[in-house]
């Protein structure tokens, strides 16, 4: 961007995927934008990934907000002035193609990413954080619970988890092997 004359104050990045224009640094791009106004681009796939959103949104740039455009790895998508209706199909056919080729690269890393993780599960890798441990004090203090000494939100306190973590403990450990009926002051 710097080689092409463009100052660093009208430099914008996301820093999320293009997989759609939901972005912050692009929507405060688009509400800075006037009509005359050159954007520039290195790659289509840096303005999105979406085939239909890039077609749209570059119908939105170009027709509506009448913003010139010019992509740096593909000239022939310079729409600034001077273009012949030959050079406007070309850059149309152009745009679509290489809008296609965006949307089918983000679906196959999707798909590559779906195959990687579920070869990784088949290996045995656990995803996720792992469970926490229960203290030291966690049986006495489950009995307490258990017995109506404490409510859940006390036991939980004094394990210094949170009150669904106990709960889902006392559950999954089936209360030590009797049933209790929580409170409503428990269960909220």
């Amino acid at each position: 961007m710097h080689e092409y004359g463009v100052a660093d104050e009208n430099i914008f990045m996301d820093k999320q995927s293009g997989k759609d224009f939901d972005r912050p640094a692009y929507r405060r791009l688009i509400r800075r934008l006037k009509p005359d106004d050159t954007l520039v681009i290195k790659s289509i796939d840096r303005l999105g990934r979406n085939y239909e959103e890039i077609l749209e949104q570059w119908r939105l740039l170009t027709k509506n907000k009448r913003v010139e455009i010019v992509v740096l790895d593909m000239p022939l998508l310079d729409t600034r002035r001077g273009r012949d209706l030959t050079g406007t199909l070309i850059a149309d056919i152009v745009l679509q193609l290489l809008s296609y080729v965006a949307q089918t690269e983000r679906e196959f890393i999707r798909q590559r990413q779906a195959e990687g993780i579920a070869a990784a599960k088949a290996r045995g890798v656990r995803f996720g954080r792992r469970p926490m441990e229960r203290p030291a004090a966690y049986e006495a203090v489950c009995r307490d619970w258990e017995q109506g000494l404490l409510t859940a939100r006390k036991a939980a306190e004094r394990l210094g988890v949170a009150h669904k973590t106990f709960l889902k403990w006392a559950s999954k450990d089936g209360n030590g092997g009797k049933s209790r009926t929580l409170s409503p002051a428990e269960i909220t």
